[in-house]
């Protein structure tokens, strides 16, 4: 028993002096530092720990005035902005720039809308209402590029494009629009709800005569913009006799250009020369 006592004597005794030593040492290197923080706080002085350095580049503001447009454009009638994304631009960079780019349009559009629903609730005039159809267009050919890389990687890979199928189906009244097939828990033939909401048949007398009107409508719209272009060269041919035909030809393949040089409406009052 009396050697029990001894060896819980002699750690209690060496515990102390271990922490006699530790407060004597540490204390005031932690007093030091504590105080070292304290002032770098107080004077704005950020702390650098060199062993592990971080940087980033996001806005620190994160509040919900990122919605909002700068507030120096706010009292603008016009602000300077670049044009859209093209195609050709976006081809050349990679998936992770498409990725990274993709968010900066979501989030400006998002601002743009923002923006423009406030000026409309305030009557007030949105500055450059334009840069909504460029971010659109960015989206668009940015959405086009990926899709293009998705069906060059499926046909690598499956031999197959990896998108929907389609096909064009007719509606109950009789007019043809895509439809994209989806996948459905039970097949075809099982699957009755889809049945017969597919299955739907038009006809009558009320389906055919909307039919006949819709399609005359329709050839009116093609005839209409048909003369309308034909009036256009002809009135170029009556302006400038010595205009090149080669670009005309070019910028209007529906119209007759040949045709047209031999009518006596394009000459005007323009009298050819005959030689004697």
């Amino acid at each position: 028993m009396s050697s029990v006592l001894k060896i819980l004597n002699a750690a209690k005794t060496v515990k102390f002096v271990c922490t006699s030593i530790s407060n004597k040492c540490v204390t005031p290197l932690l007093l030091n530092r504590i105080q070292c923080q304290q002032q770098q706080i107080y004077q704005n002085a950020p702390l650098v720990d060199l062993s592990a350095r971080s940087f980033h580049c996001t806005s620190p503001c994160r509040d919900l005035m990122e919605f909002f447009d700068d507030p120096k454009n706010w009292s603008e009638n016009e602000v300077k902005v670049g044009r859209a994304w093209k195609l050709e631009e976006l081809r050349i960079k990679s998936n992770k720039e498409l990725h990274q780019l993709w968010y900066v349009l979501l989030k400006e559009r998002n601002m743009l809308l923002t923006m423009e629903h406030e000026c409309n609730d305030k009557m007030e005039l949105f500055p450059s209402p334009e840069r909504v159809d460029k971010v659109k267009i960015s989206m668009d050919n940015l959405e086009t590029v990926v899709r293009e890389r998705n069906k060059a990687y499926h046909l690598l890979e499956t031999g197959e494009t990896g998108e929907r199928p389609t096909r064009l189906v007719h509606n109950a009244l009789g007019l043809r629009h895509l439809y994209r097939s989806c996948e459905h828990v039970l097949p075809p033939h099982m699957n009755t709800k889809w049945i017969k909401s597919r299955s739907i048949g038009y006809g009558g007398r009320a389906v055919r005569k909307f039919l006949l009107l819709y399609r005359e409508k329709l050839y009116n719209i093609k005839r209409k913009a048909k003369n309308r272009s034909r009036n256009e060269v002809m009135m170029m041919l009556r302006r400038n006799p010595n205009i090149d035909i080669q670009i005309l030809r070019r910028k209007y393949p529906d119209v007759d250009v040949d045709k047209l040089l031999r009518d006596d409406k394009t000459r005007g009052h323009f009298v050819p020369k005959v030689d004697i």
